[in-house]
């Protein structure tokens, strides 16, 4: 539409109102002051005509405004999705995980545990082993003892050895591991003496016996691996048990 100006009156007034462009029409028409009954004069046909006769200035003064709706439903899928394929977390497996005890957290596994067990299973080792020891190194002096002739003892050294053995076994049943020192030294002695002695007395399977089971002894000490110990236990007391045997038996 061509710039133009308005004058507007409604149907039953006889005095316009204007002139007006188009952009005060359309703010008098927001404000509800023009309608489609309102008249305005028309320059070119030099006659009053309805606004709502007028097509184009009617889209112009009442632009059609777009209806709110709905917006459809769109299909989001959801995270939180029960699989029937993984089974629910229990409350023992989130105490694995936490501990370390599961594939997928086995590194983050706290290595103090495994050291406490491991040193807990080599003191148990050194305490039986010693017990086996001491007692088979004890027995064939034990009519000595139970007469009271304690000087003939340091007669015998393999009596004062197994009582050693046996007063280290007694220091550790109070766990006392402070002595570990000297059951180190018990088990370098014990390899170095007692195998000699009974490999140069012609009993090699008796001093492979003694020296086995102080080798166990000595590394159940050393090793913090859970592994290890379990080898040095096994050494210490299928050696010392063999040792026994040999002792009481020959």
């Amino acid at each position: 539409m061509a710039p133009q100006e308005f004058y507007i009156r409604n149907p039953s007034d006889t005095e316009a109102r204007g002139p007006f462009n188009l952009e005060q029409l359309s703010s008098l028409a927001e404000n509800g002051q023009v309608t489609d009954e309102t008249v305005y004069y028309d320059a070119e046909a030099e006659k009053w005509v309805s606004v709502g006769a007028d097509a184009e200035l009617k889209a112009l003064l009442f632009p059609a405004k777009k209806k709110l709706g709905l917006k459809a439903k769109e299909d989001i899928k959801s995270l939180n999705v029960i699989r029937e394929s993984v089974p629910p977390i229990e409350v023992g497996d989130m105490l694995a995980a936490a501990e370390g005890r599961t594939e997928d957290t086995k590194d983050k596994k706290d290595l103090s545990e495994e050291l406490a067990r491991a040193a807990n299973l080599g003191m148990y080792c050194c305490t039986a082993a010693l017990l086996v020891s001491g007692l088979a190194l004890v027995a064939p002096s034990i009519d000595t003892i139970v007469a009271g002739n304690y000087p003939k003892l340091l007669t015998q050294p393999f009596a004062i050895l197994g009582a050693i053995d046996l007063l280290i076994f007694l220091a550790l049943m109070l766990q006392a591991v402070q002595i570990y020192p000297f059951v180190r030294f018990r088990a370098a002695l014990g390899a170095g003496f007692l195998g000699l002695f009974f490999y140069t007395q012609g009993d090699p399977q008796t001093a492979a016996a003694a020296i086995t089971g102080s080798v166990g002894l000595y590394f159940s000490t050393v090793f913090t691996n859970l592994a290890a110990v379990i080898l040095a236990m096994v050494l210490a007391l299928g050696g010392m048990g063999f040792f026994a045997f040999r002792l009481l038996t020959t």
